[in-house]
């Protein structure tokens, strides 16, 4: 007889792990099936954990090379250990995906390593890299296979020279000429990582902007920044072919998007970063009648349900923004609702980072959004040049914008660009979840001096006018 389970996740990134252990809390028998050698998905793998540690350490070789100085440190010009940088990336993994496996064993929670496919209603079967084929009994299963990235047509990736983020947070050497192929999140920080450590970087990107989605007053002023940091960018240009030259190099033909004469550029490395796509593969859906909608993601009704009972799904293989944090509170919601709770994710009100220097984090709605839906709205800006803490750490580049709404006040949304926007956008998601209104964050007390007055200072403006400005 096989094992009887009561929820059975496919997949341990932080929309499975979180959703395995929300479930073994709330006294279910819970199992976990996993591909990988380590739990953690893509995120903590390959994805938002190593990528944060190579963003950080280069940040910090970038101003010890060119901002000591101004602060009255003298020490000789950085030299980079590309090796240790990528040891201290490899450990900080290590250091997250053991933490996982030590949080199943403390909930008491079966993993099974091997590819899971659904064999029907209630069956999951585990096909492990060698050995025999093994089944599982379960009342509920839970879908958290996640994303891959998205390929161009025609260009083979090889995680050496044309990359995805995978092979990007793993080259052995820093490439002399590197293109970056779309302008999104992913694009703009691996970019980051390697213009700082020399690097000549140039991002092609489709749209007429950087960073699609995001508030378009930010991304403007962002690419500025960006291109005063040694960026180049070719926007409304699509990448029509690469060619592997005998000298090691890329040769790669760059075509008008709306049509025209195609130009040529020499690069060393080509990284790929036009998205990400569900991962669905292998899963047996179509076997079990899974329903998909036309971008491929598993079709979920409010409560993550499939279209077969006891199958659900959550994360990035469902709709909504591809974000770690969206799949583990999307996790906890399934493990409640399955558990007979009312687990809830209000999407209004999760945060989004670019992890670059500066930063970008958003909440809500942005101003391109509340014109389209003709929303009355008011703005409240506030700059950090005229913050005290901001200029005596020599991070005066962007600013906090608040959007509530003319009649009650109510935030609507917020975009902070700035030196750790991404701790500093709770504070406003915080006050979006209890529907709060700018003049209750304007009467908040702040702590002076911090990066953080300057939220209150935007929140001002929305009312009589800030105080500093």
């Amino acid at each position: 007889m096989a094992e009887q389970f009561d929820f059975t996740v496919i997949g341990s990134g932080p929309g499975g792990y979180v959703a395995a252990i929300r479930a073994a809390q709330l006294g279910m028998k819970v199992a976990v099936v996993e591909k990988w050698a380590t739990f953690g998905g893509t995120c903590l793998n390959i994805g938002c954990i190593p990528s944060k540690a190579l963003l950080y350490a280069t940040e910090l070789f970038e101003e010890a090379g060119h901002s000591f100085s101004q602060l009255g440190i003298d020490i000789p010009a950085p030299v980079l250990n590309l090796p240790q940088m990528m040891n201290h990336k490899t450990e900080t993994v290590a250091s997250n995906v053991n933490g996982v496996e030590y949080l199943f064993k403390k909930n008491k929670i079966t993993a099974f390593r091997g590819i899971g496919s659904i064999a029907a209603p209630g069956k999951v079967l585990v096909t492990p890299q060698s050995g025999p084929t093994q089944t599982i009994e379960t009342k509920n299963i839970v879908i958290a296979t996640g994303s891959v990235s998205a390929n161009l047509p025609g260009i083979e990736i090889d995680e050496k020279q044309i990359v995805t983020s995978t092979g990007a947070i793993a080259l052995d050497k820093v490439p002399e000429r590197m293109l970056v192929i779309g302008a999104g999140v992913i694009g703009l920080e691996l970019g980051s990582v390697w213009n700082r450590l020399g690097s000549k970087v140039t991002v092609v990107e489709f749209l007429d902007r950087i960073l699609p989605g995001m508030d378009s007053e930010a991304a403007r002023q962002f690419q500025r920044m960006l291109q005063k940091q040694g960026f180049e960018f070719k926007l409304g240009q699509k990448v029509a072919g690469i060619d592997k030259q005998e000298d090691g190099s890329l040769k790669v033909r760059i075509e008008p998007a709306a049509g025209g004469n195609a130009e040529f550029l020499d690069v060393d490395v080509a990284l790929v970063a036009i998205g990400r796509k569900p991962y669905t593969e292998g899963l047996g859906l179509e076997i079990v009648g899974v329903a998909l909608d036309e971008r491929g993601r598993v079709r979920t009704d409010a409560h993550y349900k499939t279209s077969v009972d006891g199958i659900y799904a959550i994360g990035d293989v469902i709709a909504g923004p591809m974000l770690a944090h969206k799949a583990e509170d999307e996790g906890i919601a399934v493990a409640e609702i399955i558990a007979g709770q009312a687990g809830h994710v209000n999407y209004g009100a999760i945060p989004s980072v670019v992890y670059t220097n500066p930063e970008i984090a958003t909440v809500g709605k942005t101003e391109d959004e509340l014109k389209a839906e003709g929303i009355d709205y008011k703005v409240g800006k506030f700059p950090f040049t005229a913050n005290g803490r901001a200029k005596a750490m020599l991070a005066t580049q962007g600013f906090v914008k608040i959007l509530a709404d003319v009649a009650t006040d109510r935030v609507l949304g917020a975009t902070i660009v700035g030196k750790n926007a991404g701790e500093m956008i709770h504070e406003l998601t915080v006050l979006m979840e209890f529907s709060g209104a700018g003049e209750d964050l304007a009467r908040t007390t702040h702590a002076h001096p911090t990066l953080s007055e300057a939220i209150r200072e935007a929140a001002l403006m929305l009312g009589d006018g800030a105080i500093h400005i």
